[in-house]
Protein backbone atom coordinates (compact mmCIF):
# COMPACT_ATOMS: atom_id res chain seq x y z
CA UNK A 1 0.00 0.00 0.00
CA UNK A 2 3.02 2.47 0.84
CA UNK A 3 4.64 1.80 -2.92
CA UNK A 4 1.08 2.48 -4.03
CA UNK A 5 0.72 5.45 -2.60
CA UNK A 6 4.22 6.72 -2.94
CA UNK A 7 3.19 5.93 -6.93
CA UNK A 8 -0.14 7.90 -6.63
CA UNK A 9 1.57 11.02 -4.99
CA UNK A 10 3.93 11.12 -7.73
CA UNK A 11 1.56 10.84 -10.82
CA UNK A 12 -0.61 13.46 -8.93
CA UNK A 13 2.31 15.49 -8.98
CA UNK A 14 3.04 14.78 -12.65
CA UNK A 15 -0.21 15.79 -14.15
CA UNK A 16 -0.11 18.91 -11.64
CA UNK A 17 3.60 20.27 -12.44
CA UNK A 18 4.19 19.16 -15.55
CA UNK A 19 1.29 18.40 -17.66
CA UNK A 20 -0.11 21.52 -16.59
CA UNK A 21 -3.76 20.12 -15.22
CA UNK A 22 -5.95 21.98 -12.86
CA UNK A 23 -6.19 20.17 -9.42
CA UNK A 24 -9.77 19.49 -9.98
CA UNK A 25 -8.50 17.56 -13.29
CA UNK A 26 -5.60 15.42 -12.02
CA UNK A 27 -8.48 14.72 -8.77
CA UNK A 28 -10.53 13.58 -11.75
CA UNK A 29 -8.22 11.57 -13.76
CA UNK A 30 -6.98 9.65 -10.72
CA UNK A 31 -10.26 9.17 -9.26
CA UNK A 32 -9.47 11.00 -6.18
CA UNK A 33 -11.63 14.26 -4.23
CA UNK A 34 -9.96 17.70 -4.38
CA UNK A 35 -8.63 17.98 -1.06
CA UNK A 36 -6.94 14.72 -0.87
CA UNK A 37 -5.02 15.60 -4.29
CA UNK A 38 -3.93 18.99 -2.14
CA UNK A 39 -2.55 16.83 0.44
CA UNK A 40 -0.81 14.93 -2.09
CA UNK A 41 0.62 17.78 -3.68
CA UNK A 42 1.58 19.66 -0.17
CA UNK A 43 3.40 16.17 1.00
CA UNK A 44 5.32 15.94 -2.51
CA UNK A 45 7.04 19.63 -2.23
CA UNK A 46 7.79 18.52 1.84
CA UNK A 47 9.61 15.04 1.06
CA UNK A 48 11.49 16.67 -2.45
CA UNK A 49 9.59 14.57 -4.58
CA UNK A 50 8.68 18.49 -6.51
CA UNK A 51 11.59 20.57 -6.11
CA UNK A 52 10.82 24.23 -7.44
CA UNK A 53 13.84 26.13 -7.89
CA UNK A 54 13.24 30.31 -8.52
CA UNK A 55 16.36 31.06 -11.26
CA UNK A 56 15.56 34.70 -10.68
CA UNK A 57 16.86 36.63 -7.48
CA UNK A 58 15.71 39.90 -5.71
CA UNK A 59 18.69 42.69 -7.32
CA UNK A 60 19.48 43.79 -3.44
CA UNK A 61 20.61 39.86 -2.64
CA UNK A 62 22.86 39.80 -5.88
CA UNK A 63 24.15 43.39 -5.12
CA UNK A 64 25.04 41.81 -1.56
CA UNK A 65 26.66 38.58 -2.87
CA UNK A 66 29.17 40.13 -4.80
CA UNK A 67 29.81 42.32 -2.12
CA UNK A 68 30.83 39.73 0.34
CA UNK A 69 33.05 37.99 -2.45
CA UNK A 70 34.83 40.78 -2.44
CA UNK A 71 35.36 41.67 1.34
CA UNK A 72 36.19 38.14 2.41
CA UNK A 73 37.75 36.53 -1.03
CA UNK A 74 34.69 34.10 -1.36
CA UNK A 75 34.50 31.59 -4.12
CA UNK A 76 30.62 32.00 -3.85
CA UNK A 77 27.73 33.94 -1.81
CA UNK A 78 24.48 32.90 -1.95
CA UNK A 79 22.00 35.60 0.04
CA UNK A 80 18.33 34.71 0.69
CA UNK A 81 15.65 36.88 1.55
CA UNK A 82 14.16 36.76 5.38
CA UNK A 83 10.45 35.38 5.13
CA UNK A 84 7.96 37.17 6.84
CA UNK A 85 7.69 33.39 9.12
CA UNK A 86 11.48 34.59 10.49
CA UNK A 87 11.29 30.45 11.65
CA UNK A 88 11.08 29.12 8.28
CA UNK A 89 14.67 31.00 7.53
CA UNK A 90 16.37 27.83 8.10
CA UNK A 91 14.33 25.58 6.08
CA UNK A 92 14.82 28.01 2.82
CA UNK A 93 19.07 27.94 3.70
CA UNK A 94 18.67 24.80 3.59
CA UNK A 95 16.67 23.55 0.97
CA UNK A 96 19.46 26.47 -1.23
CA UNK A 97 22.16 24.78 0.53
CA UNK A 98 20.15 21.09 -0.86
CA UNK A 99 20.18 22.64 -4.22
CA UNK A 100 24.00 23.82 -4.15
CA UNK A 101 25.14 20.02 -2.84
CA UNK A 102 23.24 18.94 -5.87
CA UNK A 103 25.08 20.80 -8.76
CA UNK A 104 28.36 20.06 -6.28
CA UNK A 105 28.32 16.26 -6.51
CA UNK A 106 31.04 14.30 -8.46
CA UNK A 107 31.89 10.72 -8.06
CA UNK A 108 34.59 9.73 -5.26
CA UNK A 109 34.01 13.01 -2.96
CA UNK A 110 34.62 12.93 0.93
CA UNK A 111 32.03 14.98 1.77
CA UNK A 112 32.47 16.20 5.98
CA UNK A 113 29.45 17.43 7.85
CA UNK A 114 28.17 19.59 10.56
CA UNK A 115 24.83 19.79 12.02
CA UNK A 116 21.43 21.62 13.02
CA UNK A 117 18.03 22.26 11.65
CA UNK A 118 19.27 24.54 8.58
CA UNK A 119 21.68 21.71 7.61
CA UNK A 120 19.19 19.05 8.21
CA UNK A 121 16.66 21.49 6.07
CA UNK A 122 19.29 20.35 2.78
CA UNK A 123 17.68 17.12 2.57
CA UNK A 124 14.59 17.37 0.63
CA UNK A 125 15.97 19.17 -2.19
CA UNK A 126 18.70 16.52 -3.02
CA UNK A 127 17.79 13.99 -5.14
CA UNK A 128 18.05 10.02 -5.15
CA UNK A 129 21.89 9.47 -6.29
CA UNK A 130 23.20 6.15 -7.26
CA UNK A 131 26.62 5.02 -7.72
CA UNK A 132 28.40 8.18 -7.19
CA UNK A 133 30.77 6.20 -4.96
CA UNK A 134 30.93 8.81 -2.32
CA UNK A 135 31.74 8.97 1.06
CA UNK A 136 29.94 11.34 3.79
CA UNK A 137 31.78 11.86 7.42
CA UNK A 138 30.06 13.14 10.37
CA UNK A 139 32.49 16.19 12.10
CA UNK A 140 31.36 15.36 15.67
CA UNK A 141 29.59 12.43 17.82
CA UNK A 142 25.75 12.14 18.66
CA UNK A 143 23.36 13.87 20.64
CA UNK A 144 21.88 11.75 23.24
CA UNK A 145 19.00 14.46 24.56
CA UNK A 146 17.98 15.70 20.87
CA UNK A 147 16.26 14.04 17.63
CA UNK A 148 15.30 16.17 15.28
CA UNK A 149 18.92 17.39 14.46
CA UNK A 150 20.92 14.63 15.36
CA UNK A 151 24.45 14.55 13.63
CA UNK A 152 24.36 11.29 13.44
CA UNK A 153 20.78 10.87 12.00
CA UNK A 154 21.84 13.46 9.76
CA UNK A 155 24.74 11.96 8.32
CA UNK A 156 23.48 8.60 8.16
CA UNK A 157 20.10 9.85 6.39
CA UNK A 158 21.86 12.25 3.79
CA UNK A 159 24.17 9.08 3.03
CA UNK A 160 21.53 7.35 2.13
CA UNK A 161 20.08 9.80 -0.11
CA UNK A 162 23.45 9.63 -2.35
CA UNK A 163 23.87 6.33 -1.72
CA UNK A 164 26.89 7.04 0.00
CA UNK A 165 29.44 5.12 2.58
CA UNK A 166 28.75 6.90 6.19
CA UNK A 167 31.26 7.04 8.61
CA UNK A 168 29.82 8.50 11.73
CA UNK A 169 31.70 8.93 15.38
CA UNK A 170 29.59 6.49 17.86
CA UNK A 171 30.22 8.77 20.70
CA UNK A 172 28.40 11.20 22.22
CA UNK A 173 29.56 14.91 21.38
CA UNK A 174 30.15 15.88 24.77
CA UNK A 175 31.84 13.28 27.57
CA UNK A 176 31.64 13.31 30.99
CA UNK A 177 35.11 14.77 30.96
CA UNK A 178 38.13 15.09 29.49
CA UNK A 179 40.20 12.28 30.67
CA UNK A 180 36.89 10.11 28.96
CA UNK A 181 37.43 12.04 25.85
CA UNK A 182 41.04 11.43 25.27
CA UNK A 183 39.72 7.92 26.08
CA UNK A 184 37.06 7.88 23.33
CA UNK A 185 39.50 9.41 20.82
CA UNK A 186 41.80 6.35 21.15
CA UNK A 187 39.30 3.66 19.85
CA UNK A 188 40.22 2.83 16.14
CA UNK A 189 36.48 3.27 14.37
CA UNK A 190 36.50 6.41 15.69
CA UNK A 191 40.06 7.56 14.51
CA UNK A 192 39.23 6.48 11.46
CA UNK A 193 36.43 8.79 11.12
CA UNK A 194 38.83 11.37 12.29
CA UNK A 195 41.67 10.08 9.31
CA UNK A 196 38.74 10.51 7.10
CA UNK A 197 38.32 14.02 8.48
CA UNK A 198 41.59 14.76 7.10
CA UNK A 199 41.02 14.62 3.38
CA UNK A 200 37.83 16.14 2.79
CA UNK A 201 36.88 17.56 -0.87
CA UNK A 202 33.76 19.49 0.83
CA UNK A 203 32.98 20.51 4.57
CA UNK A 204 29.89 21.49 5.24
CA UNK A 205 29.42 23.23 8.73
CA UNK A 206 26.52 25.76 10.47
CA UNK A 207 26.77 27.97 13.40
CA UNK A 208 25.13 27.56 16.98
CA UNK A 209 24.38 30.54 19.07
CA UNK A 210 23.66 30.83 23.10
CA UNK A 211 20.32 32.45 22.79
CA UNK A 212 17.33 31.11 25.02
CA UNK A 213 16.27 29.45 21.66
CA UNK A 214 19.29 27.51 21.02
CA UNK A 215 19.51 23.89 20.57
CA UNK A 216 21.62 23.66 23.39
CA UNK A 217 19.18 25.39 25.44
CA UNK A 218 15.72 23.88 24.18
CA UNK A 219 17.32 20.69 24.69
CA UNK A 220 19.22 20.86 27.91
CA UNK A 221 22.38 19.63 26.08
CA UNK A 222 24.32 21.66 28.66
CA UNK A 223 23.58 22.47 31.67
CA UNK A 224 21.95 25.92 32.67
CA UNK A 225 25.41 27.18 34.79
CA UNK A 226 27.74 25.54 31.83
CA UNK A 227 25.91 28.00 29.28
CA UNK A 228 25.83 30.98 31.79
CA UNK A 229 29.92 30.50 32.13
CA UNK A 230 30.35 29.83 28.44
CA UNK A 231 28.78 33.38 27.76
CA UNK A 232 30.93 35.22 30.29
CA UNK A 233 34.18 33.43 29.14
CA UNK A 234 32.98 35.33 25.71
CA UNK A 235 31.42 32.51 24.01
CA UNK A 236 29.18 34.26 21.14
CA UNK A 237 28.45 30.35 19.86
CA UNK A 238 29.85 26.99 18.37
CA UNK A 239 31.21 25.45 15.41
CA UNK A 240 31.14 21.76 15.39
CA UNK A 241 30.06 22.40 19.17
CA UNK A 242 33.27 23.82 19.98
CA UNK A 243 32.60 27.47 21.55
CA UNK A 244 34.11 30.65 19.61
CA UNK A 245 34.67 34.44 20.93
CA UNK A 246 33.60 37.30 18.15
CA UNK A 247 37.01 37.06 16.79
CA UNK A 248 36.50 33.29 15.97
CA UNK A 249 38.78 31.81 18.34
CA UNK A 250 38.25 28.58 20.36
CA UNK A 251 37.85 29.59 23.74
CA UNK A 252 39.75 27.92 26.90
CA UNK A 253 36.84 26.72 28.40
CA UNK A 254 36.22 22.82 30.06
CA UNK A 255 33.32 22.27 27.47
CA UNK A 256 35.55 22.63 24.72
CA UNK A 257 37.98 20.38 26.36
CA UNK A 258 35.58 16.97 26.60
CA UNK A 259 33.91 17.53 22.51
CA UNK A 260 34.49 14.52 20.76
CA UNK A 261 34.62 15.94 17.37
CA UNK A 262 36.81 17.36 14.93
CA UNK A 263 38.82 20.64 15.38
CA UNK A 264 36.93 23.28 12.93
CA UNK A 265 40.58 25.21 12.40
CA UNK A 266 41.53 21.58 10.73
CA UNK A 267 38.88 22.13 8.41
CA UNK A 268 40.64 24.83 6.60
CA UNK A 269 42.85 21.72 4.80
CA UNK A 270 39.72 21.21 3.32
CA UNK A 271 39.75 21.86 -0.56
CA UNK A 272 35.72 23.29 -0.06
CA UNK A 273 34.73 24.89 2.86
CA UNK A 274 30.75 25.62 3.28
CA UNK A 275 29.10 27.67 6.26
CA UNK A 276 25.48 28.31 5.66
CA UNK A 277 23.47 29.50 8.77
CA UNK A 278 21.04 32.86 9.03
CA UNK A 279 19.26 34.87 11.40
CA UNK A 280 19.53 37.82 12.97
CA UNK A 281 20.74 35.94 16.32
CA UNK A 282 23.40 34.05 14.93
CA UNK A 283 25.06 37.30 13.39
CA UNK A 284 27.71 37.28 16.01
CA UNK A 285 28.91 33.24 16.03
CA UNK A 286 28.21 33.54 11.95
CA UNK A 287 31.04 36.45 11.81
CA UNK A 288 33.53 34.59 14.11
CA UNK A 289 33.00 31.41 11.49
CA UNK A 290 34.00 33.62 8.69
CA UNK A 291 37.41 34.04 10.76
CA UNK A 292 37.91 30.83 11.77
CA UNK A 293 36.96 29.01 8.85
CA UNK A 294 38.07 31.48 6.03
CA UNK A 295 35.49 29.34 4.14
CA UNK A 296 35.10 29.54 0.09
CA UNK A 297 31.11 29.46 0.32
CA UNK A 298 28.62 31.26 2.60
CA UNK A 299 24.90 30.72 2.54
CA UNK A 300 23.11 33.26 4.64
CA UNK A 301 20.23 35.55 4.97
CA UNK A 302 20.24 39.17 3.61
CA UNK A 303 19.97 40.83 7.34
CA UNK A 304 23.15 38.88 7.98
CA UNK A 305 24.76 40.17 5.09
CA UNK A 306 23.95 43.49 5.00
CA UNK A 307 25.49 43.90 8.67
CA UNK A 308 28.43 42.07 7.37
CA UNK A 309 29.03 44.56 4.71
CA UNK A 310 28.06 47.70 6.75
CA UNK A 311 30.97 47.00 10.20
Amino acid sequence: MSDLSDDLRTRAAWLYYKEGMTQDQVAQELGLNRAKVLRMLAASRLDGTVQIRVLSKQSNCVALERELEKKYNLERAIVVPVPKQTEQLPEIIGGVLGEYITDLLKENMIIGLGWGKTLSSCLPAIPQQTDAHISVVSLLGGLTRVSAFNPSEFAWRLGDRLAAEAYLIAAPVFAPDERTRDALLTHPGIREVFRRSENLDVAIVSVGDLSPGSTFSRYGLLERDELMSLQKAGAVGDILCRFIDADGEIIDHEVNRRVVAVDPRSLRTARKVVLASGGWHKYAAFRGALKLLSPHVVLTDIEIAQRLIDE
